[in-house]
């Protein structure tokens, strides 16, 4: 995903940081609309995105679902304590749950507990029956905690350029 010239902060201009805030608020947006909006030209929006997206500073647009609204209306957050954390215990679980149905994010953390796991389920029987069916039953898996989710909101800061 990224190229051989790695970006780092200080390599990042104004203009990068612009770009950066214009495509955090609308993705969606055309270089065409990002020349105009930032004051340069097509051009260069461009080459600048392209630069960012080669390095891995920026990845590819993502659709945002609104989980209620397909009927999953559910969401928990999944805390995950292992027995085992063997590298192999650890990537078979990041691997086997970010392909899993329902799984929005999994986090692999320091602390008491080794992951956590944002899902969307239909309902409480649902979501027993993921932690069961999918969570539970790797045999490194000591103990989960299930938390509902009431409300939850997106951040919105972008780092400004230095």
């Amino acid at each position: 995903m990224s190229s051989s010239r790695q970006l780092t902060p200080e390599t990042l201009d104004g203009l990068d940081h612009a770009l950066i805030a214009a495509l955090s608020a609308s993705p969606e947006l055309t270089n065409k609309a990002l020349a105009s909006r930032l004051g340069v030209a097509e051009s260069t929006c461009a080459y600048r995105r392209r630069r960012l997206r080669d390095a891995g500073t920026i990845g590819p647009p993502r659709l945002d679902l609104d989980h209620a609204q397909l009927g999953y209306s559910l969401q928990a957050v999944i805390t995950v304590y292992m027995s085992s954390h063997s590298r192999e215990a650890v990537d078979q679980f990041l691997d086997s749950m970010v392909t899993t149905a329902h799984v929005l994010q999994v986090v692999h953390l320091t602390g008491r507990a080794d992951f956590m796991l944002t899902v969307a389920v239909r309902s409480a029987e649902e979501l027993k029956n993921f932690v069961l069916d999918h969570i539970t039953v790797h045999p490194a898996i000591r103990n989960t905690e299930t938390h509902i989710v009431f409300d939850s909101r997106r951040g919105t800061w972008i780092p400004k350029a230095p």
